[in-house]
């Protein structure tokens, strides 16, 4: 299919498409295009499926859609079935098509969202639309959440709702988002990873502070060596393996799948064997303390007095404290930390009736695929709804190519997804919303 064949799109993909033309790039640290266009197009969509949409604007321009949809059963607890409408920065350059044009090629759509995640987005307006156009209900009470600020914490979408509209969740007592319910292939036979689990999240700033001066001279305690120094400790060092209750099943199931015993193989060496998803899966055995942003100076012969620098840090839920002192001790005392945001991490039981329901739903889809659970090495705002007592699992369901590097489309260049994984998606999604 070439970008000039979008007019035959079903519904899912032509919704996802608009909702990547809307520019709702969340640089982080409060810079952000917003995303009121999206909300807004989103607001639309649920009135015309009868549906009353509830607008929350935390900050100007940051806008977050919350809609109910009553179910059969009202005494069941209900289900909250969110996604995010920011995303993070793309350079065109970098890009082969307009990251924020909603192209079409080759069985495709691209742009920035397509996996992350706008699709899951439309998958939730067009199975609800199915629903109720065909005079349904789900089985249970919903709240779809179109939320805002996702990339940088949730802090003005998701904790925001949390805290100071908590009553929109009453009566809710799990939910599902992204990531997982996506394939990948073990030993050439496709299967489901289902996120029961994300790590927790701690953002810190490092700074440096040493003597400033010009360039020519000898400065023994240069902020931007020093600062240097830590940056490499940090993102040098090499963590040890921490299975938790989660990687430990998916590596059994792994290994059932294999015919191999599980101790006898290294859980690296087994996660290498989950195809392309081993691109998140690696990053779940063991903390990770990535440096990702660096400020320092300001001319090429100033010696500057500070140098800064952040790091993104993930670890085991309920490990935060144990590894902020680990990280003190990798860089000394000279460097001082601050911490710029935290978040929890998450462990769910793989069980249950959501997770059944869940397992038969994929099956009826895509008979004898397994289904494994999974630790998600980043987060998402099932962090937020957590406090509030709700079970978060990453639920997005995409059948994809056995080729295509999934893990490589979050924040990734030319993000993209398959047409016909919206298409699965979105009736795995309808016909679990039906039943479950």
């Amino acid at each position: 299919m070439t970008s000039h064949e979008q007019t035959d799109l079903d519904e899912t993909a032509a919704i996802a498409r608009d909702l990547i033309r809307f520019d709702t790039t969340n640089y982080g640290g409060g810079r952000s295009n917003g995303e009121t266009d999206a909300a807004e197009y989103v607001a639309a969509k649920l009135e015309e499926l009868g549906l009353t949409p509830l607008m929350f604007e935390s900050e100007p321009g940051r806008h977050s859609v919350l809609a109910k949809v009553p179910g059969r059963d009202q005494t069941k607890p209900g289900l909250v079935v969110h996604g995010h409408l920011d995303v993070v920065p793309a350079d065109p350059a970098n890009w082969s098509v307009d990251p924020f044009g909603g192209e079409v090629r080759d069985g495709m759509l691209w742009g920035r969202g397509a996996v992350d995640m706008k699709n899951m987005d439309a998958m939730m307006l067009t199975s609800v639309g199915d629903l109720l156009r065909s005079g349904q209900q789900p089985e249970r009470n919903l709240v779809l959440g179109f939320l805002a600020d996702e990339e940088a914490g949730g802090v003005l979408g998701s904790h925001f709702l949390v805290k100071n509209h908590p009553e929109l969740f009453d009566g809710m007592g799990e939910a599902i988002s992204e990531v997982g319910g996506y394939s990948t292939f073990i030993d050439g036979k496709r299967a489901y990873l289902l996120q029961t689990g994300e790590k927790a999240l701690i953002w810190i700033k490092l700074i440096a502070r040493g003597t400033a001066g010009h360039g020519s001279q000898m400065i023994r305690d240069n902020a931007v060596t020093r600062l240097a120094e830590a940056v490499t400790v940090l993102g040098r060092q090499e963590w040890p393996v921490e299975l938790t209750d989660t990687t430990t099943g998916l590596l059994r199931e792994v290994s059932r799948i294999l015919g191999v015993d599980p101790e006898q193989i290294a859980p690296d060496e087994l996660v290498l064997k989950t195809g392309t998803a081993s691109g998140f899966i690696k990053g779940s055995l063991r903390v990770t303390t990535n440096p990702t942003v660096l400020q320092a100076g300001y001319k090429h012969n100033v010696i500057p007095d500070t140098a800064e620098a952040l790091v993104d840090i993930r670890c085991m839920p309920g490990d935060e404290q144990k590894v902020l002192a680990q990280v003190r001790e990798l860089i000394g005392d000279d460097i001082e930390i601050e911490t710029i945001h935290t978040d929890i991490g998450l462990e769910t039981e793989f069980g249950g009736p959501l997770v059944e329901s869940i397992k038969s739903t994929l099956d009826k889809h895509d008979p004898g695929a397994p289904v494994l659970p999974y630790l998600l090495s980043g987060g998402t705002d099932n962090k937020a709804l957590s406090l509030l007592g709700i079970k978060g699992y990453g639920f997005a369901p995409l059948r994809l190519p056995e080729e295509m590097d999934f893990p490589a489309m979050f924040h990734g260049v030319d993000e993209r997804v398959p047409l016909e994984a919206l298409t699965f998606g979105s009736r795995v999604l309808r016909d679990l919303l039906a039943t479950y």
